[in-house]
Parts: structure tokens; sequence; C-alpha cells
């Protein structure tokens, strides 16, 4: 079991996604954050807000659900992040991603070297660098990090391809889907030919030791060194795809840092993942022996 003091920090956006039925908390780091929480293990989430009324219902809200807002800065000039989010036919999610917001100015604070050099994961994605202020603060909290967990979550038109590679070059672990992987391959005029190649291109290219590659309902792949492992998808309903991505990295991390074997961690990713799909919404309310039930019941 991992140590009642152990913690992961979550870096990044969050922020409310509005869509046509409501309005509820998100933003992809944060997502992962909550379902990490809910999983039984620490989180802090770092991130920014605005000094405004719905900066004000994030806090409660946040603090509601039993995660700590000691380290969401709050700024009196920068509004707290919203969202445009739609959802398909297809119950895929589009967003419209408002800029020059309250966490494209997080701010390096004396507290985070030591906050991020105790924890036993540092989670980031490349949005929530678009912007200088926070992309310097991610690059220096990077240094101290002991394992970097790259979330790619592209978010167009919010793609600064030197940012990917910097970003690569830094992290341990790497999530990814299929369209990012032949993407990040486009992006060095390689040519995508098998999801081993570009993942062995990747590994070497950048020194990454671990590969997530997902790949909906078709399942998902983890490259470790040399080895690889495939997973096939939990056969469910589904409710929408909203956050699935950032539960399937809540349940990996969750086992991951118990450094338990492949099968184990990725039952628990790819669980997660299934379990949130099957509900609204990337942040559901939900306890952790309701998703136990529903992993034993579906096995993978």
């Amino acid at each position: 079991m991992i140590d009642k003091k152990s913690y992961v920090v979550c870096f990044g956006e969050v922020l409310w996604d509005i869509f046509p039925e409501g309005t509820r908390a998100g933003g992809a780091p944060f997502n992962a954050a909550y379902n990490i929480h809910k999983m039984g293990i620490d989180v802090k989430m770092l991130s920014r807000i605005g000094n405004d009324e719905l900066g004000q219902k994030l806090t409660d809200q946040i603090q509601g659900w039993g995660i700590t807002t000691d380290y969401i800065q709050v700024d009196d000039e920068k509004p707290t992040s919203t969202v445009i989010a739609k959802i398909d036919e297809h119950n895929e999610a589009s967003y419209e991603i408002i800029n020059n917001v309250a966490w494209d100015y997080i701010e390096l604070l004396p507290e985070h070297k030591e906050l991020v050099s105790n924890a036993e994961a540092f989670v980031f994605g490349s949005l929530s660098a678009r912007n200088e202020k926070t992309k310097k603060t991610l690059l220096q909290l990077l240094e101290y990090a002991k394992l970097k967990i790259f979330d790619v979550n592209f978010r167009p038109p919010f793609i600064d391809v030197e940012l990917i590679k910097t970003l690569l070059h830094k992290a341990d672990i790497v999530k990814m889907n299929k369209s990012e992987m032949r993407e990040i391959m486009a992006y060095f005029g390689e040519e995508y030919k098998s999801e081993d190649e570009s993942a062995a291109f990747i590994q070497n290219h950048f020194n990454i030791k671990e590969i997530i590659l997902t790949k909906g309902s078709k399942g998902a792949r983890y490259f470790v060194g040399n080895h690889n492992y495939g997973f096939t998808a939990v056969p469910i309903t589904i409710a929408d795809t909203v956050g699935s991505g950032d539960a399937f990295l809540s349940g990996f991390i969750s086992k991951r840092i118990q450094n338990a074997n492949p099968e184990e961690i990725m039952e628990q990713a790819i669980s997660l993942g299934a379990f949130i799909t099957s509900k609204s919404g990337a942040c559901p309310d939900y306890e952790y022996d309701e998703f136990d039930l529903f992993k034993t019941q579906h096995t993978i």
C-alpha cells in the first residue's frame, strides 16, 4: 500500500467547463487530480484562479470534494478560466478554450520546490504552458520532480511544437492517444508505420522510459523499456467521453506509484477510464467501493 504521507502534484489548468446542460469543474490536470484523490491518494493541485465569483465557486467545489486548495493561487487581475464544451452525436467532446486567464500566470513560489521534490509524481500537460509565465514556472518545477508524467493532451490551436519537444525531453512517462502519436511523428518528419516503431522512436529520441498509448475502444498499450504490453478495452455503455483519458491516467498513476506490475497498473487504468466514461462528466460523484465493484465485474 502507498504511504499515507505520500502525494501526487498535478500542475496546470483548473476551470469551469460550460456544457449545454450545465457547468462543471474541469481541466485535464484537475480531472486527473480528482480521480487520483478518489483512488485514496493525497493530491495537491497547483494552479491559479481569478479573484471572482467563479473562482470562489471553484474553491468551494474543490474543498467540498476534500481536495486541498492551498496551492491554487488567486489572481486579482485575470479571470477564472472557462471553456465552452460541446458534445457531438458520437458523445465526443470539443472545446473552445478562452485565452489569457488566471492559470496562464501561475507563479513559482518558494514552497513549491519542497512540494514538488517530495511528491511521488508530478503530472503536467502542454496546454497550461501556452503562455510564457506558466511555461517558465513549469520548466522550473520540472527540475525538482522525481517522476515526471507528461499527458500530451493536444488542444488546437495551442500546440507549440518546440514546447512539445522540450517537455518530451524532460518526461519520464508520457501518455498519448493514437492521433497524438501520429502528430508527434509528423513533427519530426518521421513516417508513421506502426505503434511499435513510433513508440521506439519516441522512447529513443527523447530517452523516455515509459509510454502509455490509449486507443479508446481498441484498448491501450504500455511500452516499458524494451517490453510492451497490450490490453483490451472494457465494454461499457458510454455516457460521454469527457475526462476519460484523464481518469485512465489517474488509474495508471494510482498503481504506478505503488510499483505494481504492468498488468495491475493497466488494469486499474483501463477500468477507471471505462468507469468514468460510463458516467456523465469527468468528475462524477462516486466512492472507491463503487469503482472497485465495477472493476471486479468488468474483468479485462
